[in-house]
């Protein structure tokens, strides 16, 4: 893979987005139901594993679609070769302080691409954690179910 901007912008988005995903361990994840047997938490967290996966990758795709319909690679390559031209121009003229038009212009519609790129991957992980608070209320709600089924039969066998 290329060291570019966009590569890294790729590497970089994947890692959050997987940390983001698989924060809970295998542990922790046993330790949210303590009054399930081993083979139940173990059947919960395969589905919270498969559920996860699913929703990485759907992440992943939908980034990289983006990236692909924003032409983020070629724009981030714009912004390279500009900087590096404006670097060179200073190099050779350091008493280079004005820019001209275009510059500005081009500058201008960069900032406002990076803005709106930023703020579509912002939304795009506040859906993210929307899914995991999704996904962390289910399984509350499935442990406050089974706990509730074990208060039940609790209270049925002290009847009996």
């Amino acid at each position: 893979m290329e060291n570019t901007s966009y590569s890294k912008l790729k590497k970089s988005f994947v890692i959050g987005i997987r940390s983001l995903l698989n924060s809970c361990s295998r542990k922790k994840f046993g330790e949210t139901f303590p009054n399930f047997t081993p083979a139940e938490v173990e059947r919960l967290h395969r589905l919270y594993f498969e559920v996860i996966t699913g929703l990485t990758k759907s992440i992943e795709d939908e980034f990289e679609s983006l990236c692909e319909e924003t032409q983020a690679g070629t724009t981030l390559n714009m912004v390279e070769e500009l900087v590096e031209e404006q670097h060179l121009e200073e190099s050779l003229n350091p008493l280079f302080l004005e820019r001209s038009n275009t510059e500005e212009v081009m500058r201008h519609y960069l900032s406002e691409v990076k803005k709106d790129e930023i703020s579509y991957l912002m939304a795009m992980l506040e859906k993210a954690e929307e899914q995991k608070r999704a996904v962390t209320s289910l399984l509350e709600a499935l442990k406050k179910e089974r706990h509730d089924s074990t208060d039940n039969e609790d209270r049925t066998r002290s009847l009996l």
